[in-house]
């Protein structure tokens, strides 16, 4: 079986690449590092190919269909590429950066597996891809992030009744719900109810055995989620969040 992780440079895509290599899937990676994606290759057995590909350039696709002829083909698709700031300062270059990283690419990437696999119906594929448990209610600290988190969930589902609408039963889409992760990405923040990397990847490789269609790692922040829900919007939008404006996700 053969898979493509986007964003496996570092944190959850990093640890999930190794762990399906591990399990015996054969792990294409792609990122902007190349030193680092060469290493996995070199160091990491079942890690076989790698592509340096940026998701905010539309030529992204290009090497994404590079990388899938030198797996010989793509069984499951996941994508793992995203940024993500505090900005209570709502600076705009943050706030697009964001929205181009996180929605624009998504929808670039995650759009052109759907299309392979619905031009390969002789293969069952997988698209996963990481949204956040900010996709449950607008976050006034990171407005950017936490919209394009509902936006990936959004079209994740939207992609789901896609194939019911066209008869397409060779493609499952699973949608991965995090917390606050241990990753470079929240270095240097003290948020709570962090998880460590190596976990989450192990529970995300799980939920993706199972066919899971939605995945919220773990039991606690299933919970939150749970109750999170179910505060009203005018109750939401009053209460205050402490100022600050470093990565999260």
């Amino acid at each position: 079986m053969n898979t493509i992780i986007m964003g496996a440079t570092s944190g959850i895509g990093y640890e999930v690449a190794k762990l399906l290599a591990q399990r015996g899937w054969r792990v294409g990676v792609a990122g902007r590092r190349e030193t680092v994606l060469s290493q996995m290759v070199a160091e990491t057995e079942g890690i076989i190919a790698y592509e340096v590909i940026d998701v905010t350039c539309p030529q992204a696709v290009h090497g994404l269909h590079r990388l899938i002829d030198k797996l010989g083909g793509m069984d499951m698709y996941f994508h793992c590429s995203g940024i993500g700031y505090q900005n209570t300062d709502l600076d705009a270059d943050k706030e697009l950066r964001t929205i181009h990283t996180n929605c624009l690419g998504m929808a670039r990437l995650v759009g052109e597996a759907f299309r392979y696999f619905e031009s390969h119906p002789e293969t069952n594929g997988v698209i996963a891809a990481i949204s956040s448990i900010a996709r449950t209610k607008g976050l006034g600290a990171a407005p950017a992030y936490s919209a394009s988190k509902r936006f990936t969930s959004h079209y994740l589902e939207s992609l789901c009744q896609l194939c019911s609408i066209k008869g397409l039963q060779n493609i499952h889409i699973t949608d991965i719900r995090p917390g606050f992760v241990k990753t470079p990405l929240i270095e240097g923040n003290n948020f709570p109810m962090q998880m460590d990397v190596r976990n989450v990847a192990a529970d995300i490789v799980d939920g993706l055995q199972r066919q899971k269609s939605v995945i919220t790692i773990n039991w606690a922040y299933r919970l939150l989620v749970f109750f999170w829900q179910m505060v009203p919007r005018w109750a939401w939008v009053k209460m205050r969040i402490a100022r600050r404006n470093h990565k999260n996700d």
